[in-house]
């Protein structure tokens, strides 16, 4: 008779602590119908197994860590706090996922055309998805079921496979964008320190370092350990470097950014920029229906489970919200301190938003430094697309991870290297009605997570209950209706345009 597997010792250990959930609940039914000695066979163990993104976690090692954080559990909340920094992972991939060239150009163009007055707006998008994310965590860790089959089971197939769908899709087509502004950015570099650099050869450059990190991606606890780690500095390196712009630019007035933060102000428009169409999409395009796929797999693989919760919440606040609150912000503030007084009234990239600091930040150091922390932002951005579509065709098809049909899905999204040619003249054809699909199906996930959150016989004893499970519940429904609100815009104000090409 085989042994039980590693990972059938971690989801065993996790389904001691779901002893909350309703004994028909099919984590806890698995635990009473197999014996401790028999390992699961994949029928078995395909509800409540995350994906194995890495060799299975030692159990005792995760046996150490949830007896840790019982311990600490005790503690008052600054010791507590100080002593979770140290953990958690899964919400700064989410960060990289996230700041990525959208961030960028957004942030930019918030601080180009309105100064500081639009500051509000990122931290509290990141902060409407930071609401829905924790539910996400909350439900994941708490039941251990695959998200895509309790999405299904217990929401309908609609949502499930709309939200997958629409992860696969925005992960395919939002990855030219990427490109053609990393590939822009290395062009700019070699130009500010001397060197020739052709945009194709950057292009390959990028293609080549995405691939490896990618297909590298969970292969080996060691491999993981380093991206993890890597992928950590390379979040606060942005954040580093979009502070030493904005400390080198200079603020006249730093009450003026506070009131940034504080008074919600809606500027009146300026040129072709609309202040209601930078709000609307910065509240709306923070948490992206592909990291809101990728990231409870990202828990149940590393062997979470209900004690994991808090400090999943943890890592989503230190993880996910403060580095993207502080690398949009601070883009914004460069660009309010600089660019703002002499702006045109239309659009700015980050490109020519680096040669105009150039003057103030420095024309070689200054600018280098600036255009790496968009460089680390897109970067990590293009490797998360690739493992996101990797996750979810093994979802959707069942498919074996670190198998040939992941290792070739990982790859769908890498068309996008010819974003460093033809960005321009494709995103006319595929932005507009890659939004409309992605946008319509990132509603309806929240929707499913909406009918997860308030079902009792997925979540048993953890339903959300009392004033804060009213209060968490109706963050999410706003987290959802503002979501609708953009689309509903987005429809209004793009959608004729797009069809008048078409002649219709």
């Amino acid at each position: 008779m085989s042994r039980a597997s590693p990972w059938d010792k971690i989801t065993r250990a996790n389904q001691a602590s779901q002893r909350h959930l309703s004994p028909y609940h099919p984590a806890v039914a698995r635990s009473h119908l197999y014996g401790n000695d028999l390992p699961l066979t994949d029928s078995q163990s395909s509800l409540t197994r995350g994906l194995a993104m890495v060799h299975p976690p030692d159990p005792e090692v995760l046996d150490r860590e949830r007896r840790w954080l019982a311990e600490i559990e005790k503690r008052g909340f600054w010791s507590r706090s100080v002593a979770l920094l140290g953990r958690g992972g899964p919400g700064y991939l989410q960060s990289a996922m996230t700041l990525g060239g959208g961030s960028v150009s957004a942030s930019l163009l918030a601080g180009a055309a309105f100064g500081f007055q639009l500051l509000w707006v990122a931290p509290l998008g990141m902060l409407i998805g930071t609401i829905m994310m924790a539910a996400i965590a909350h439900q994941t860790l708490s039941t251990g079921m695959r998200p895509f089959e309790a999405m299904r089971v217990h929401a309908g197939g609609v949502f499930a496979w709309g939200w997958a769908i629409g992860a696969l899709v925005a992960s395919i087509v939002w990855h030219f964008a990427q490109y053609s502004l990393a590939s822009a950015v290395m062009v700019d570099m070699g130009d500010a320190a001397g060197a020739d650099l052709p945009r194709g050869a950057a292009g390959v450059l990028i293609l080549i370092w995405a691939v490896f990190t990618a297909q590298a991606f969970g292969t080996r606890s060691r491999w993981t350990a380093l991206f993890d780690r890597g992928l950590k500095i390379m979040i606060w390196l942005i954040v580093i470097s979009f502070g030493l712009v904005a400390f080198k630019a200079g603020v006249d007035d730093p009450g003026a950014i506070l009131r940034g933060f504080t008074t919600f102000q809606v500027p009146d428009d300026r040129g072709d920029v609309t202040s209601a169409a930078l709000i609307i999409s910065g509240l709306a395009a923070a948490v992206g229906v592909n990291m809101v796929f990728l990231y409870p797999y990202t828990l149940l693989a590393r062997g979470w489970g209900k004690g994991h919760r808090r400090l999943a919440r943890f890592d989503l606040g230190f993880g996910m919200l403060l580095p993207y609150i502080f690398a949009t912000s601070l883009i914004t503030i460069a660009a309010a301190g600089t660019i703002h007084t002499d702006f045109q009234g239309t659009g700015i990239s980050p490109v020519e938003a680096a040669k105009t600091l150039a003057g103030v930040i420095g024309p070689v150091w200054g600018r280098l430094i600036f255009q790496l922390g968009i460089l680390s932002m897109v970067l990590t951005t293009i490797t998360m697309h690739m493992i996101c579509a990797g996750f979810c065709c093994s979802e959707m098809f069942g498919w074996e991870f670190g198998s040939l049909k992941y290792r070739l899905a990982v790859l769908l999204p890498t068309p996008g290297v010819l974003g460093c040619f033809f960005w321009s003249e494709m995103s006319v054809w595929i932005a507009v009605p890659t939004s409309i699909v992605a946008g319509f199906l990132l509603p309806l996930a929240y929707l499913g997570f909406l009918k997860l959150q308030r079902s009792r016989a997925y979540l048993g004893d953890a339903l959300p209950t009392g004033a804060r499970g009213m209060a968490w519940f109706g963050g999410m429904v706003l987290a959802t209706a503002v979501i609708i609100a953009f689309l509903g815009w987005y429809l209004l104000t793009r959608g004729p345009a797009f069809l008048e090409r078409f002649g219709m």
